[in-house]
């Protein structure tokens, strides 16, 4: 499709979803008439993630995230439903980012229309597409408005009630001497309650008064988590313990690494690969394509994927923790170009680790940026002294083509 045109819908339920080289968030708004919302009920976004006939869901592994419009029920003042994006990192632009959002049957997946907005720049939300009723007919039309002012933007524009952040208290006056004039102090006005839907980020916490002689403030916490309160997100250098209720892991775990061709790029054949070192970060042995069992059957490679198409993980490989032999410390997670395409060609890169035996999602890893670099460190697995294992996201991009090549570099990150 091209900005401003418009096809019908051959069927009742919709998905549109939307992807790029970057995660992104995506949300839907019903309007009225007057292209305003009746409430703030009627913005659905991953924190308020239905509405009537609007469904939000969000992205998982290679599904990227996406707005479900069942026409059917859609109230009848609802004239249209507009789904917009905007980029998951706060501040970031679509600034040589081509989000393309695809229109598709809810019920089979088909692909009904494509639309990719031209020439943007600075825009930190965009109106891609609007699913919309004429004459009791349903139809989509490609938008691709841009906002320099985000997501709080597009929801003021559209009659969305945008709250700021309430003012903190004055602190409290310091303590005087008895003699001296006390000069009066205003009540503190306690915060008001927001009653718009909290899609942005949170409010910044009041400030504490001020205390003469405060001591100094404990040591920060190392960061280091464990899985005891389910699924663990990492970020860049995040740590994660792979204990739970106290007791290490020794089960066999899945590390599942996907991605997909962005948008443009032809289908690309990246590989997965584990390498394993001993205590001097001497290479013991490397997994991959052309080596699918090492370790006497202790890590096993799921088989090589040439395209990147398709949901779910492109290529997995599955650690039998206590069958590692004890020289076994640290493990490196990587995935290479074999055929020399660099990762800016890439969207939505991730490693997540499974419970390899019920498929219980533990720890999740996605790239959020993205280099002219044909190799990336993923994460790595270290033994310790107690013999638990930690998970560390690492997300470092080198150049290599082969596993051959990422052994040095691999070594450096342990």
């Amino acid at each position: 499709m091209t900005p401003g045109s418009n096809i019908p819908l051959s069927v009742a339920r919709v998905t549109v979803d939307v992807t790029a080289p970057v995660r992104l968030d995506v949300s839907g708004l019903l309007l009225t008439a007057d292209g305003k919302v009746r409430s703030d009920d009627d913005f659905v976004f991953f924190n308020q993630p239905t509405g009537p006939g609007v469904t939000h869901r969000a992205a998982s592994g290679s599904v990227p995230d996406a707005i479900i419009v069942d026409t059917a029920a859609v109230p009848a003042d609802i004239e249209k439903i507009v789904v917009t994006a905007s980029p998951d990192a706060a501040g970031t632009s679509f600034a040589g980012i081509e989000p393309t959002a695809t229109v598709r049957g809810a019920d089979d997946g088909s692909v009904i229309a494509t639309f990719t907005p031209p020439q943007l720049g600075t825009e930190t939300a965009l109106v891609i597409v609007e699913v919309y009723r004429r004459a009791g007919a349903w139809k989509v039309r490609a938008v691709g408005q841009g906002y320099a002012n985000g997501l709080a933007g597009i929801a003021t524009d559209f009659g969305v009630s945008v709250e700021e952040p309430a003012q903190p208290a004055a602190p409290a006056a310091a303590p005087v001497p008895v003699a001296a004039p006390v000069p009066p102090v205003a009540p503190p006005v306690p915060p008001q309650a927001p009653s718009a839907p909290q899609w942005g980020a949170p409010p910044a916490p009041p400030v504490a008064p001020a205390v003469p002689a405060a001591p100094p403030a404990p040591p920060a916490a190392s960061g280091k988590i464990n899985l005891d309160k389910g699924r663990v997100s990492l970020q860049k250098n995040q740590t994660v313990s792979l204990v739970k209720g106290g007791r290490p892991l020794t089960q066999s775990v899945r590390m599942g690494l996907g991605w997909e061709p962005a948008w443009h790029s032809r289908a690309i054949d990246l590989d997965a690969s584990v390498i394993a070192y001993g205590p001097d970060r001497n290479m013991i042995d490397a997994c991959y394509f052309g080596k699918l069992q090492i370790l006497n059957g202790a890590i096993q490679h799921s088989g090589d994927n040439l395209t990147g198409e398709g949901a779910g993980d492109d290529e997995s490989i599955t650690v039998h923790l206590d069958g590692l032999p004890q020289e076994v410390t640290g493990l490196v997670f990587t995935v290479s170009s074999f055929n020399g395409q660099k990762f800016t060609q890439v969207a939505k890169a991730y490693c997540r680790l499974l419970d390899a035996r019920t498929g219980e999602e533990l720890v999740r890893f996605d790239l959020t940026g993205s280099e002219a670099k044909t190799g990336v460190l993923m994460c790595k697995f270290i033994r310790q002294y107690s013999g638990e294992w930690e998970m560390t996201a690492i997300g470092e991009y080198v150049k290599s083509k082969t596993v051959r090549d990422l052994v040095q570099p691999a070594a450096m990150a342990l």
